[in-house]
């Protein structure tokens, strides 16, 4: 399947897209260049919000505003630049930052946090739920790097990727209280593609699979089963969201570290295709 090129840059570490509905926009992180992208599909211009700080993943606030995952916790950000620290998250430790997150829709913003040194010692990060009051809970421990979020429409199920499991592993969801239980393996990436990465889950609950080092994303029935792959000319293809205004297209975002720009000219930067489906709304955050 064909893909576009929508923005070309040299992004450190693309991550984190996330549809904006109120703006009709794509918002979009560069984790270690510590920036927010927007990007207006109806005039193609992408702005760039230098935030002063690693950034992980954002979540559209549903009073206004975003809300970031950010190296020390998660943070307000307004549309001014001005931020606010509503909940510090393993601020003591400077080795350690947050990752890809996501809302739930009950407006819970869920991320994770991995070390800097990703040569080093393992399971070091955690899962975290930031609520709606501000209070922030521990959901899962032994994390080495935290990815992909997603739900699947019946919000009966929660998906969660730790990259260097390899896996896409799946729990039980209570939407009610945002508790997690019974986490089993949905999906195993073999290692000669790549590593799993950021995902999103479509409106018949098909989930899509970013491959860091794969060029590509993976599509995969409920089950677990392979049902296709949209490839990209960049091979550090890292996360992956629905939007446009009938939500069919996927985009797509890309890493340029470590990469030159003669081996890949077009790494770091935010790609677009149209593999026919349709993802679900996003979820906002309720705080």
């Amino acid at each position: 399947m064909e893909s576009e090129l929508v923005v070309r840059t040299r992004a450190e570490v693309g991550e984190g897209p996330i549809w904006d509905p109120g703006t009709g926009t794509l918002v979009w992180v560069d984790i270690t260049g510590s920036a927010v992208h927007r990007f207006d599909p109806a005039t193609g211009q992408d702005q760039r919000m230098d935030v002063g700080i690693d950034v992980g993943a954002v979540a559209v606030r549903a009073s206004g505003g975003l809300v970031m995952a950010a190296a020390d916790g998660f943070r307000s950000l307004e549309a001014d630049g001005s931020q606010t620290v509503l909940a510090e998250v393993e601020a003591d430790d400077p080795g350690m930052r947050m990752n890809d997150g996501k809302c739930d829709r009950h407006g819970r913003f869920w991320a994770g946090t991995m070390a800097y040194d990703e040569a080093g010692p393992t399971g070091l990060g955690t899962l975290y739920r930031l609520d709606p009051d501000l209070s922030v809970q521990a959901m899962v421990d032994g994390v080495s790097i935290s990815n992909g979020i997603d739900w699947s429409p019946d919000d009966r199920l929660m998906y969660f990727i730790d990259s260097l499991t390899r896996r896409v592993d799946v729990f039980d969801f209570d939407l009610d209280d945002g508790a997690i239980t019974n986490r089993r393996t949905l999906i195993e990436v073999d290692a000669s593609v790549g590593f799993p990465d950021g995902m999103t889950v479509d409106a018949d609950g098909d989930l899509w699979v970013a491959v860091w080092g794969g060029s590509r994303v993976v599509h995969y029935a409920p089950d677990g089963s392979e049902r296709g792959t949209v490839r990209f000319p960049v091979s550090q293809t890292s996360s992956c969201a629905f939007g446009g205004a009938d939500a069919r297209d996927l985009y797509v975002t890309s890493a340029a570290r470590g990469i030159s720009e003669d081996a890949e000219p077009e790494a770091g930067s935010l790609f677009r295709a149209r593999p026919g489906a349709v993802g679900q709304a996003p979820n906002s955050f309720a705080g």
